[in-house]
C-alpha cells in the first residue's frame, strides 16, 4: 500500500488554483519533479486563465472550465512534443494561472507638475491625480512580456510601471480633449475618457486592458494659482484697468491693517510707514473712485470738469504696480502703455 501511495505522488492528476487573497496576477503551479498524468483534470475558475508552457514556448491557453488533459485538449503541446494521437503517457509541462479579475483602486498622480499646452495660457504646469482599474486580457502576452518564469507576480510589482505610463500620456489627453485648463475641473469625466483612450494602447502591449480611469483633482502649482486668481479678478471687472486697480487697492487695505495690528506699535518708523502706506492707498482709491464717478456722470459735466493732477510719487507707485502686473502677464503691453500715458498727463 505504501508503494502505491508513493507511485501516485509522482503524478499530478488535479491541476487548479485557489487564490488565497488579492493582489496576485500570475501563479505557477508547483510541479517539482513530478509529471502530469495523461487524462488529469484541469480546473480553471471564473476570473482565471491557464497557460501550458513547454520548454519556454507558450503552448495551449485555457479559459474558465473543467478539462480532461489529453492530446485532443492539448493540440499545441501535442504538436510541440510530436506526440502520437494515441499518446497516453505522463508528461511534463509548466502550468501558469492568471487572474483576470479587475484590479481596482490603483492610484496615479503627478509627483511634479506636468507642463502642457493650453489655448488660454499658452503653457501651464498642472498637477492631477485619480484612480484606474485594469485586468489581464491576454495571458500569453503578459507571460512573455512581464511575468515570465516567476513563481508569482503581484500587482504591487507592476504598480510603478503602470503609474508612469499613465503620467506619460497626460499631455496627450489634454491636447486631444481640446479642453482649456480653466474648464478641466468642470469636464473631469471627459478628461478621464481622453486619458484612458491615450493610455489603453500601452496597456495592450503588456497583455492588459485598461478598464476605467477617474480624475479626482486637477490643480496648478501655488505660484501659478496666485497669477490665475489675479487674472480672474481682472475678468470680474470686465478688463477695465481703473476698476481693477480699485479692486486691488480694496484687497490690499485689510492686509496693511493686519500688518499694523501685528506690529503692536513697533516704533515711530513702523507707525509712520504704516500711516504713509495707508494715506497712499487712500489717495489711489479716491482717485479711482473719482474717475468712476466722473465716467458715470453726464458727458457735458465731465468735459467741463478740470483735470485733477496727482503727485509724481503717486504716479510712480501706480506705474510700478502696473509694471508688476504686466510682468506676470495680467496686463498687456498696450494696456500698460495706455495707462502710463494717462497717468503722465495728470502730473502737476
Amino acid at each position: 500500500m505504501a508503494l502505491m501511495d508513493f507511485v501516485k505522488k509522482q503524478f499530478i492528476d488535479i491541476i487548479e488554483w485557489m487564490e488565497a487573497g488579492d493582489g496576485t496576477l500570475s501563479w505557477r503551479f508547483p510541479m517539482a519533479d513530478r509529471e502530469i498524468q495523461n487524462g488529469a483534470s484541469l480546473t480553471v475558475r471564473e476570473s482565471q486563465m491557464a497557460v501550458f508552457v513547454n520548454e519556454g514556448k507558450v503552448a495551449d491557453v485555457f479559459g474558465p472550465g473543467m478539462y480532461k488533459l489529453t492530446t485532443q485538449t492539448l493540440p499545441v503541446l501535442t504538436y510541440l512534443k510530436n506526440w502520437d494521437k494515441l499518446f497516453q503517457s505522463p508528461f511534463k509541462s509548466d502550468v501558469y494561472f492568471f487572474s483576470t479579475r479587475q484590479q481596482v483602486d490603483q492610484r496615479w498622480g503627478t509627483t511634479q507638475p506636468v507642463t502642457i499646452r493650453d489655448k488660454d495660457f499658452g503653457a501651464v504646469r498642472l498637477r492631477a491625480f485619480g484612480n484606474y482599474a485594469y485586468r489581464i486580457a491576454d495571458p500569453k502576452t503578459f507571460h512573455t512580456e512581464i511575468s515570465g518564469t516567476r513563481d508569482a507576480y503581484t500587482v504591487a510589482e507592476l504598480d510603478g510601471q503602470l503609474r508612469a505610463t499613465m503620467l506619460q500620456h497626460i499631455s496627450d489627453a489634454v491636447a486631444s480633449s481640446g479642453i482649456a485648463f480653466l474648464d478641466l475641473a468642470a469636464n473631469q469625466i471627459e478628461f478621464a475618457n481622453q486619458l484612458q483612450q491615450a493610455t489603453a494602447p500601452a496597456f495592450e502591449k503588456l497583455g492588459l486592458k485598461l478598464e476605467a480611469v477617474t480624475v479626482q483633482n486637477v490643480s496648478l502649482p501655488e505660484e501659478l494659482q496666485k497669477i490665475l486668481d489675479q487674472k480672474i479678478g481682472m475678468g470680474m471687472v470686465g478688463g477695465d484697468m481703473g476698476k481693477f486697480m480699485q479692486y486691488q487697492t480694496a484687497q490690499a487695505i485689510p492686509k496693511f491693517a493686519e500688518g499694523a495690528a501685528g506690529a503692536g506699535g513697533g516704533g515711530v518708523v513702523g507707525d509712520a510707514m504704516g500711516l504713509g502706506a495707508g494715506v497712499a492707498l487712500g489717495q489711489v482709491m479716491a482717485q479711482q473712485l473719482s474717475q468712476g464717478l466722473q465716467g458715470a456722470g453726464a458727458a457735458g459735466a465731465a468735459a467741463a470738469a478740470p483735470v485733477v493732477g496727482v503727485k509724481p510719487d503717486e504716479v510712480m507707485a501706480t506705474l510700478e504696480k502696473l509694471a508688476d502686473l504686466k510682468a506676470k502677464g495680467i496686463v498687456t503691453q498696450d494696456e500698460f502703455d495706455a495707462k502710463k500715458a494717462e497717468l503722465l498727463k495728470k502730473l502737476v
